[in-house]
């Protein structure tokens, strides 16, 4: 690749993490459960699941995590030591509000993450905030269905009023919730919302596609989609009124879905699912209004969104001020009934690219997909995108010398950072890259710590032993040089 000053000198590198995936604590500092602390451990061959009851004789990964509770400083070290300029966390709503619907917040959960903003202040890393990263506490959602209930709004709201006042000045920029596009899809249902029924007394696997969902369920999962919508637009509203600093963006998982071939129909499921998968909750969130097509796809399917008068305005009043996506694959899509389809990133009915290589957790890598998204964004809102999730889920082995040799997890890295440099001279405004799992943490989709993305090892397995020790990995200082280079040594 050409050697350029591609990348702008204020670039955001830096990396990401969720508090549910690596802070462990679940009962410390005053913090009330969660709806993660009630998933099991999981791995490819047994999905996770949701337990209403904790179950003594079950494990949940949230409980402990990486213990980044007791261990936030020394990652924060390791972090400076890379060269990081923004670090991409989230806040556990369950940490400020154990309960969610208190009028006062705890104190202890206050200064828990008043402490980590100030470390990473001392070290010139400006703070990424998740407000909600898929948890939420799980009072919300045994007593309300999550955001299946409107008052949900305003306990988020209430929330976001706290962290935004108290702080001020430590933080300026913020993602209302995670990858929201999740809940546009079946999958996202718990995860995603908080919605869980009581009549379902086990919701199973949260990334798997159901094929025979109702219209009611779906329903109830639109309209839950409507109040984030609402909370969202209200927290960027909020955010600058009490800081005119804050910059409030959205946060999709995003995806390229192809056609599988050049048949027509195959170019119209492709353009469907970018439009679903990708484009409704970014058109709501950017655009401020819902888009022509989901009018078509509520009647087809018999959704029914509960909406109020003035939720319009409501929305528009509220835009977010920059774009931000999770990428780590591709897919294609297909009309025939009969193409076989293959999972890969939450999309199990999507089908696999001959084109293209799968990771060992069956994920398409293609490195030009993310040029071309970046490029479909941009010219589709032209407000500042940043990737704030991207890498590679890997089973690496701690040799007996202490080193962790991942070639392969740079060899991907550096294929997506060389591209994101082809995106920017494209004219793309490209601003920040934080790569998922900066440091070992708990798989998301199967509950595992075998599935590592880290820069920084963590020395835990899936049966909850280890040291816990941080062990710096080979990409640890690839990373440290790309961003002492400003991109250049890609």
């Amino acid at each position: 690749m050409k050697k350029t000053k591609t990348f702008p000198n204020n670039f955001f590198w830096g990396g990401a993490t969720a508090a549910n995936q690596c802070e462990g604590g679940w009962k410390e500092g005053g913090k009330g459960p969660s709806v993660s602390d009630h998933y099991t451990a999981g791995s490819r061959q047994v999905p996770r699941k949701f337990t209403r009851e904790i179950d003594p004789n079950q494990s949940y990964p949230s409980h402990e995590a990486i213990d980044m509770y007791h261990h936030y400083k020394e990652d924060i070290v390791l972090f400076a030591e890379m060269g990081f300029k923004m670090y991409r966390l989230s806040i556990a709503w369950s940490r400020i509000f154990p309960r969610g619907d208190e009028s006062a917040p705890n104190a202890e959960g206050i200064e828990f993450y008043r402490d980590i903003f100030l470390e990473c202040k001392k070290y010139k890393i400006e703070p990424l905030v998740t407000i909600q990263h898929f948890d939420m506490p799980y009072h919300l959602c045994e007593k309300y269905n999550g955001f299946a209930d409107r008052r949900v709004v305003d306990y988020y709201l209430n929330y976001c009023r706290t962290i935004f006042t108290e702080y001020k000045g430590l933080v300026r920029y913020w993602l209302t919730f995670n990858e929201i596009n999740a809940l546009s899809h079946s999958f996202g249902e718990t995860l995603g919302g908080g919605i869980l029924p009581k009549e379902d007394a086990d919701m199973g696997n949260p990334f798997a596609n159901s094929k025979t969902e109702s219209p009611e369920v779906a329903s109830r999962r639109f309209t839950a989609l409507h109040h984030e919508f609402l909370a969202s637009a209200k927290a960027v509203k909020l955010a600058h009124e009490i800081d005119e600093n804050n910059r409030v963006g959205c946060m999709i998982a995003g995806t390229c879905v192809y056609p599988y071939t050049c048949n027509p129909d195959d170019m119209l499921a492709s353009q469907q699912r970018m439009n679903m998968g990708n484009w409704f909750c970014s058109d709501v969130q950017v655009r401020g209004a819902y888009p022509h097509y989901a009018k078509r796809y509520f009647q087809e399917h018999n959704i029914q969104v509960t909406k109020e008068p003035g939720d319009d305005e409501i929305l528009k009043a509220g835009c977010v001020d920059f774009y931000s996506f999770s990428y780590y694959s591709s897919a294609c899509a297909s009309a025939d009934p009969e193409m076989k389809k293959t999972a890969g990133n939450m999309m199990g009915d999507a089908v696999s690219n001959p084109y293209l290589k799968a990771s060992d957790w069956g994920w398409m890598i293609d490195p030009k997909g993310l040029r071309y998204f970046l490029n479909e964004v941009y010219a589709r809102y032209e407000v500042p995108i940043m990737v704030v999730e991207n890498g590679l889920g890997a089973a690496d082995t701690l040799e007996p010398d202490g080193s962790i040799h991942d070639d392969y997890r740079i060899d991907y890295l550096r294929w997506h950072v060389e591209q994101m440099a082809e995106a920017i001279e494209d004219g793309v405004d490209l601003i920040g890259y934080t790569p998922w799992g900066c440091i070992d943490l708990v798989s998301a989709s199967t509950g595992e710590m075998m599935k590592r993305y880290g820069f920084i090892y963590v020395d835990k397995d899936d049966e909850g032993n280890g040291t816990l020790e941080r062990i710096r990995k080979d990409s640890f200082y690839w990373y440290q040089e790309l961003i002492s280079s400003n991109g250049e040594s890609v």
